[in-house]
């Protein structure tokens, strides 16, 4: 299917135009007179449609809109605000396949990627149903008698969540659909690059919310994403603001909230490896390291960019990976048994050429690929050939993330040698071992082993499952978002005592008399 096939199916049905509103604040701001932006795909560099940008007028229109719904939805109890959420992954459903459509023609994800994202949406307000009942509080035992302590969770206020390309809208959804069951309003600065998916998915859920008699609580804002950006991180009206991008871009940003001494969840570079032992199901360890490196082109927080290979079987393993890498198939993700799409943009292939290079330079030894692909009929698509790199892991370029599928390929003789090399990068969200020895298995996941968010056995370093909090450590950021308790990012804790005795007695014994 081309690209021209593909855009006529969708745009009506998901009520895009030639020219479409980038401002949400109840309704769509009118598009005259205002800036536009291009919306390109990266499969062929063909234009799909123009988005308009807010103004700082526009943005304080939205901030307003924001606070007056937000006094009103903080009020609704939190099982039928559930309801409300659950409903919108219903609706979700009924356009899977032409969301995930666009995912795939706007930011050049394969087909099965696409809709996984908006499966991912689905998840998450199904997650978020079950969780607006089980907002528990602690029962305190407190010192003084006849009195009563415990501990309670509100609704926040207004969020703001920014978010990347990679994952135009799943992870938006697991910001907003938590904080929705959570009382919480959501404004939205997706990342240019995927403004029209943001468009869709704004229009899809607040018909939902329309129908059933709310007041907005998705709210939308395309602009330049320094501009936009500064305006939330600077803004005392959101408490909470949740990024997800580059490292520099993530600093700037909690360097902004916290002088305000607001909340942040970050989720920025990750620079994932995965450990293989000389006792490993060969087969289960191909595919993951696999599917780690190539899937969504390297384009992921979690993909694999290291890969620290026992001794003992480096030289087999290296050889049957290469042959993967030989075989996967480069090219449109709308065709069938693509399994590597386009890169997001010229820049991003400009940075994955460069840092091979410096790999080169800095001692590394290219085993395969690396160069620009070219694909008939897709010459102005954004093409590269997933490289195999071996190197040392002092090397600066392995402690750099790049956002592009090249693997580093290193040596190791013990599971303290492994680790050592693992942990010894700025970043720390992703981590894997592939073993079936319990021993370096559990060593891995103790104290003295990985230091990410998020650590796997036997499975990819991508491909996190939305129950689990989602987030990593060190210069990743720290936050956490999606499942577990995540929730309580979302909330203001308040902890309640209740007198009901005829006295007033005060703790840790203190007299206060009064005549």
């Amino acid at each position: 299917m081309n690209i021209t096939e593909a855009k006529k199916q969708i745009m009506g049905k998901l009520e895009l135009d030639d020219v479409n509103s980038g401002i949400f604040y109840g309704e769509w701001a009118k598009i005259e007179g205002r800036d536009t932006m291009v919306s390109y795909s990266p499969i062929d560099g063909s234009q799909i449609a123009e988005v308009t940008m807010a103004t700082e007028e526009d943005y304080q229109k939205v901030l307003d809109r924001a606070q007056e719904s937000f006094k009103i939805w903080r009020d609704i109890p939190a099982p039928q605000r559930g309801l409300l959420v659950k409903e919108i992954g219903n609706e979700l459903r009924k356009y899977k396949t032409a969301l995930g459509k666009l995912v795939s023609i706007e930011v050049g994800k394969t087909i099965v990627e696409g809709e996984g994202e908006v499966q991912e949406m689905i998840d998450i307000a199904d997650f978020a149903l079950g969780l607006s009942r089980q907002f528990y509080g602690l029962t305190i035992v407190s010192e003084r008698p006849h009195h009563r302590m415990y501990e309670q969770w509100l609704p926040l206020g207004s969020i703001g969540v920014i978010t990347s390309f990679n994952f135009p809208c799943a992870v938006w959804a697991w910001n907003a659909m938590i904080a929705a069951a959570a009382g919480d309003i959501c404004v939205w600065k997706p990342s240019s690059k995927g403004a029209l998916i943001a468009i869709a998915t704004t229009k899809i859920v607040n018909r939902v919310v329309e129908k059933f008699g709310y007041p907005p609580l998705f709210f939308l804002v395309v602009g330049r994403g320094r501009e936009v950006g500064e305006w939330m991180a600077n803004d005392p009206a959101l408490p909470l603001i949740s990024f997800t991008g580059s490292i520099p871009t993530g600093k700037r940003i909690a360097e902004n909230v916290a002088k305000r001494l607001g909340r942040t969840i970050l989720e920025l570079g990750g620079n994932n490896a995965a450990i293989v032992t000389d006792q490993t199901d060969m087969t289960i360890a191909l595919r993951g390291v696999a599917f780690g490196a190539l899937a969504t082109a390297g384009q992921r927080c979690t993909t694999t960019r290291r890969l620290i290979l026992h001794q003992a079987i480096y030289d087999e393993f290296l050889t049957k990976l290469k042959n993967i890498f030989e075989k996967v198939k480069i090219g449109n993700p709308l065709e069938p048994g693509v399994l590597v799409g386009p890169l997001i943009d010229e820049k991003a292939v400009e940075n994955h050429l460069n840092a091979i290079q410096q790999a080169i330079h800095q001692g590394g030894k290219l085993i395969f690929g690396g160069e620009k692909a070219n694909i008939p009929g897709l010459e102005n698509g954004h093409y590269v050939i997933p490289a195999l790199i071996e190197a040392n892991p002092d090397m600066d370029i392995v402690k750099e993330e790049t956002f592009a599928p090249i693997l580093y390929v290193m040596k190791y003789r013990t599971i303290e040698e492994a680790l050592e090399i693992h942990n010894n990068v700025p970043q720390g969200l992703s981590s894997a071992i592939f073993t079936n020895n319990l021993r370096d298995e559990e060593y891995f996941l103790s104290p003295s082993g990985s230091d990410c968010g998020i650590a796997n056995a036997n499975t990819s370093t991508a491909g996190a499952e939305i129950g689990g909090a989602f987030g990593g450590e060190k210069e990743t950021g720290g936050g956490r978002e999606s499942g577990s308790d995540a929730w309580k990012n979302y909330m203001r804790r308040q902890t309640v005592t209740i007198n009901y005795g005829k006295d007033l007695p005060l703790s840790q014994g203190v007299k206060f008399d009064i005549d």
